[in-house]
């Protein structure tokens, strides 16, 4: 789990990420962009020290209240679905290790981010890591809502697996705007990438199968 410590970021850190950046490059993604912010965000910082190689894996570690820190491809993909433009203003639903915050941050947008798990949403107030990017906005609370008093939003991701698009998101995203949501039942969802023209009508993409923890509804007060 992410650590509150100073961490070192080092030679073989810097080069072990981009090792991931070449997988992930061959995996398909892009969007060079994406693939430099990947490299910048040092994710070792966000697991228990004894994990430190393996943190630059390609794959999902657990964390902290049942929930996981994404795999990097899932990471990347979402943010290249996302088509991120420099100062645009972004609503994340899930913060959870803060991971997919960073590397969103990296971009030079504005971020606002929800969290629902009480125990997540304090622990990654003590995160160092978070203290490098005052253009990361968390809050604590139930992502179904949204946050209609910042609303509207140039894009919205959702990193947990919603049972349905949350209507209320989608008033919150500006028109021409996209929707990066997983949709379906726990343990399987279908990527959707939701795209809202000038008049308000939308358009959705199926962009492959993936796997995340399922976006529940309220706040969880358990600290």
């Amino acid at each position: 789990m992410l650590h509150s410590l100073p961490r070192e970021d080092n030679y073989m850190h810097k080069g072990m990420r981009k090792q991931l950046v070449q997988i992930l490059r061959d995996k398909g993604i892009k969007d060079e962009n994406v693939l430099a912010a990947i490299e910048r965000v040092p994710r070792h910082f966000f697991l228990d020290p004894a994990f430190e190689r393996q943190s630059y894996e390609d794959r999902a570690f657990p964390i902290t209240a049942g929930q996981t820190i994404s795999q990097p491809y899932t990471v990347a993909f979402q943010t290249q679905l996302l088509d991120i433009k420099k100062f645009d203003k972004v609503l994340e639903i899930g913060t959870g290790s803060a991971y997919q915050a960073c590397v969103l941050a990296e971009l030079g947008i504005t971020l606002y981010t929800i969290e629902r798990q009480r125990a997540l949403y304090d622990h990654v107030g003590q995160f160092m890591l978070i203290k490098k990017y005052p253009n990361i906005k968390r809050f604590y609370g139930d992502g179904f809502e949204g946050l209609p008093s910042f609303a509207p939003f140039d894009k919205i991701i959702i990193t947990c697996g919603a049972p349905f698009v949350p209507p209320k998101l989608l008033t919150q995203l500006k028109p021409g705007g996209i929707m990066v949501v997983p949709v379906g039942d726990e343990g399987k969802q279908k990527m959707l990438r939701i795209t809202k023209d000038k008049v308000g009508n939308v358009t959705e993409e199926e962009m492959g199968n993936f796997m995340f923890v399922p976006m529940l509804q309220g706040k969880n007060h358990t600290k």
